[in-house]
């Protein structure tokens, strides 16, 4: 019946709709959707280690790297996270267009808290953050992959037009937030980024006519005792939280940001080992879904270990670009921020170059797989390329934007190998009534990398920063490697989806 409603869904919107580059209108709906959403994370995303770390005096909150590094890795793994839990609601209780405008509401609702000068209210803005993209994330780009009939060759390419919206705005972000936070007022930039949200959920809203019926209904509706069931978890979980709170504020026990990072790492682990031996061992599933199910677990590792060495951007890298990097071109100095704009503009500058070339491809089109292990070579050498920049700086002198540059070019490259084909991939192995967990799932792997990718920026100031940056590229170069053993054999499973 859940595969019936799919693909009534999917069908829903009018075959000869090309009214947006050749692709359904809705697109661009659920393309602005995106790109504000996206305005406002990584405009959030480029202040956020840098305003931790920077002293009272200058507005900042004072925090020490390893206690940044902390907050970082858990704001940031939480944020996709809880995409996996904001899937399996849409699927069972909202429906994925529900999901996704109360997640922009939330999260524009939690950049409005940041905007406050105050420590209570930066907890609250972060947590606020977390709980609504974990509702808009994953469920907007399942919309994506419905508003396509099975078999639709456009739906690659519609995904990397997606892709483009979500770039375009990460790289407005940094520009126009990062200059207010740097240059005037940090919470000045946090309030722009809600300014965006709220610009986001309005024109979805104004343009939800074009989504046809995608996304209205549950895939797999609850029945009256799982809703109870649910309301009982809420409630449990909001007694929890003030508990919490409660015996914080009263000194009966001092929660760190270490120990709710240790906690993360624990869950994380706890979560996805119980999570996969259900979808793969208990789970009914046809002979061919199992096979396609192992697949998602190996892109689910290799995506894990890609966002680990890509995520630095916004920890390790923007501390570079803060610390060991001139920042100015031809005389013009600009806040550290702004290099957080590169990987997007890469993107826009390169997503169609790539988009046509899996087109041009045709046959000879290399598989999701082996897409996968480029995204790691990508990983990998980008930090070789910073660790020879690392031995550069350690005379003491700041040395050229352009190490981070061609940082940015290298992980973009692998990004687009990599992060595009992993979201259309779970639309296309993903049995149809897990569709939105199965998303959630594909972010759950981008909260383990963000997670690892904060632990490894607590270090910045313990290890040399030539032997952590060289680390990380040992690291990619050889998991690609190891990948690429195994690509013949994952496609094997996959069934005959490319």
């Amino acid at each position: 019946m859940a595969e019936t409603v799919n693909a009534t869904t999917a069908g829903a919107l009018e075959a000869g709709d090309r009214a947006f580059f050749g692709h359904p209108r809705g697109l661009a709906t659920l393309f602005l959707t995106e790109l504000w959403e996206r305005f406002s994370y990584y405009g959030t995303r480029a202040l956020l280690i840098l305003f931790m770390t920077a002293p009272p005096s200058a507005g900042g909150l004072g925090f020490d790297v390893p206690k940044a590094g902390a907050v970082y890795g858990l704001y940031t793994a939480m944020v996709y996270m809880l995409s996996l839990p904001g899937g399996w609601l849409a699927d069972r209780f909202l429906g994925l267009r529900k999901a996704v405008l109360w997640g922009g509401i939330v999260i524009a609702l939690g950049n409005a808290c940041l905007a406050v000068d105050d420590i209570r209210m930066f907890y609250a803005g972060l947590t606020l953050i977390v709980i609504g993209t974990g509702l808009l994330k994953p469920n907007v780009s399942t919309i994506v992959g419905q508003l396509y009939k099975p078999g639709d060759t456009r739906r690659d390419a519609g995904f990397s037009i997606f892709y483009m919206g979500i770039n375009l705005g990460a790289f407005l972000s940094p520009l126009a937030c990062g200059w207010l936070g740097q240059r005037i007022n940090w919470h000045w930039g946090f309030g722009l980024a809600s300014i965006g949200m709220a610009a986001g959920v309005i024109q979805y809203v104004m343009g939800g006519k074009h989504l046809g019926d995608a996304g209205m209904r549950p895939a797999a509706p609850a029945d009256a005792a799982e809703k109870s069931r649910l309301r009982l978890v809420l409630v449990a979980l909001v007694v929890l939280v003030a508990l919490l709170i409660g015996l914080d504020s009263t000194g009966v026990v001092s929660i760190t940001a270490a120990m709710l990072s240790d906690a993360l790492g624990v869950l994380l682990v706890f979560t996805t080992v119980v999570f996969f031996i259900w979808l793969l061992f208990v789970g009914r599933w046809s002979a061919v879904e199992r096979k396609r199910l192992i697949v998602v677990g190996v892109l689910f590792l290799a995506s894990s270990l890609f966002w680990c060495m890509f995520e630095q951007a916004g920890s390790t890298l923007n501390l570079f670009a803060q610390r060991s990097t001139r920042n100015s071109v031809f005389g013009f100095a600009f806040p550290a921020s702004w290099l957080q704009a590169m990987n997007a503009l890469f993107i826009v500058t390169l997503a169609p170059v790539f988009a046509w070339l899996w087109v041009k491809l045709g046959r000879r089109e290399p598989s999701s797989p082996a897409k996968f292990v480029f995204g790691l070579f990508g990983g990998g050498l980008g930090f070789a390329v910073i660790a020879l920049g690392a031995m550069a700086a350690e005379s003491g002198q700041r040395v050229s934007v352009m190490w981070l540059m061609m940082v940015y070019f290298f992980h973009t490259s692998g990004e687009l190998c990599l992060s595009p084909v992993g979201l259309s991939a779970m639309t296309k192995l993903a049995p149809a009534r897990i569709g939105g967990l199965l998303m959630g799932v594909w972010f759950l792997s981008i909260s383990v990398g963000n997670y690892l990718g904060g632990r490894l920026a607590s270090m910045y100031e313990a290890w040399p920063l030539v032997q952590l940056f060289g680390a990380v590229a040992a690291f990619g170069i050889i998991t690609g490697f190891v990948l690429a053993v195994f690509v013949k054999p994952t496609v094997r499973l996959m069934g005959g989806v490319k």
